[in-house]
């Protein structure tokens, strides 16, 4: 059933960073975790992956202790939504909820003792993602919102900006086309290139309809993977050290 106010109930953006969105896990308090939880969101073929292994790594350098988590990396759910997925036979309820499922099999396992512990946590995507496809499925979004309550506000995220012909020609030149990251499950057409264009057009509205509201800090993902690098390590590094004057925070990268 959906929330009477999804602002109240579900996730918003209006919620302090480290925080529960809406009611939370009840044995799992949160309050006081030293920890820091940096997603970094956008569709396929935006590089962020990539971005994530070269930020990890310079700020293991730095004397920081990172944890990774990542879409559909979750133990316990990764071989069942795998399975689901192969078939082309998931229906847009089920796929909802098997990539909530995980979610929360990583939040508890991975993404909690992380920022427990004092880590800082960089995320793979986060629910951003699960809610920008749910969305374009035709899911209520103020259910979509009190589903993913019991997720933590990151205290950074970087949206990783692109336009679809760009994007594109990444897909083409990097792997191809699948069969889910086109919408073909939508059934807008037969032809896998001009579905992918049709649903990834509407995926990207739905991340910039996010992006004020959820403190989105937007890089363009067209530039260079060091471009791009270098500016993450600038504004992470201004986040966990705003003491640090601007000039040996550069001087750091």
């Amino acid at each position: 059933m959906a929330p009477s106010d999804p602002r109240v109930e579900g996730a918003n953006g209006e919620i302090q960073a480290g925080r529960y969105y809406g009611r939370g896990i009840p044995y799992l308090p949160i309050e006081g975790h030293p920890g820091k939880l940096i997603a970094i969101e956008g569709t396929d073929g935006v590089g962020r992956t990539t971005q994530i292994q070269l930020l990890r790594e310079w700020l293991e350098v730095r004397g920081y202790g990172v944890a990774e988590t990542g879409w559909t990396r979750s133990p316990l759910m990764q071989p069942t939504i795998e399975l689901a997925k192969s078939s082309n036979t998931l229906n847009k309820l089920t796929f909802v909820l098997l990539y909530a499922t995980d979610f929360a099999d990583r939040l508890e396992k991975e993404i909690i003792p992380a920022l427990k512990a004092g880590f800082v946590v960089l995320s793979d995507r986060y629910i951003f993602s699960a809610l920008a496809r749910a969305g374009v499925r035709g899911i209520d979004r103020p259910w979509l919102r009190s589903l993913y309550g019991f997720a933590i506000a990151p205290h950074l995220v970087f949206y990783l900006k692109i336009d679809v012909e760009t994007l594109i020609g990444r897909v083409l030149e990097a792997r191809g086309m699948d069969f889910w990251e086109s919408g073909m499950d939508l059934k807008t057409g037969d032809d896998i290139y001009d579905s992918f264009r049709t649903y990834q057009n509407k995926l990207l509205r739905e991340y910039t309809s996010m992006a004020d509201e959820f403190h989105f800090r937007n890089l363009d993902a067209r530039r260079s993977v060091e471009h791009i690098q270098e500016e993450l390590r600038r504004q992470v590094a201004l986040f966990l050290e705003p003491a640090e004057k601007p000039a040996e925070a550069a001087l750091a990268r």
